[in-house]
């Protein structure tokens, strides 16, 4: 399976905000789709996706928990600043690269969306420790 999205690992410990868990998550079908979703309504033609695809912008996404507003939040990619200068996206006007940039906003919140679900579905079924209760609670095993 290629590798869709690229989460990163900057932080250690409990400190990592859950990105193995998400990782997991994104990899079981939670990328592809939201992902899915997305093709239905962008407004993205398919030279606009090959040129996200050729930047690497797809990788570039980071999904990660926050602790400090306990909830799920992603960095999307942008268009390089430099997108004059770079053959794959030269031929680009400032309006479609403010497109292009929303876009892959819309595609985070997409992905963010189906990321939820899977947390929900699997929150009784897997050890997260989100909101810091145990999964199965106390089961007097």
């Amino acid at each position: 399976m290629p590798r869709e999205f690229e989460l990163q690992e900057e932080t250690l410990g409990s400190e990592d905000f859950y990105r193995e868990d998400l990782e997991d998550l994104l990899q079981e079908g939670a990328w592809k789709e939201g992902f899915n979703e997305w093709t239905e309504y962008t407004d993205l033609n398919e030279g606009h996706v090959r040129i996200v695809s050729d930047l690497g912008l797809f990788q570039a996404f980071d999904f990660y928990w926050d602790p400090t507003e306990d909830r799920l939040r992603f960095d999307a990619p942008t268009i390089p600043d430099d997108w004059r200068e770079r053959d794959a996206t030269e031929a680009l006007d400032s309006s479609t690269v403010s497109m292009i940039d929303a876009a892959l906003q819309d595609l985070g919140r997409a992905v963010q969306e189906t990321l939820e679900d899977y947390l929900e579905r699997n929150d009784e079924a897997t050890d997260f420790g989100w909101g810091g209760e145990e999964t199965y609670g106390k089961r007097g095993e």
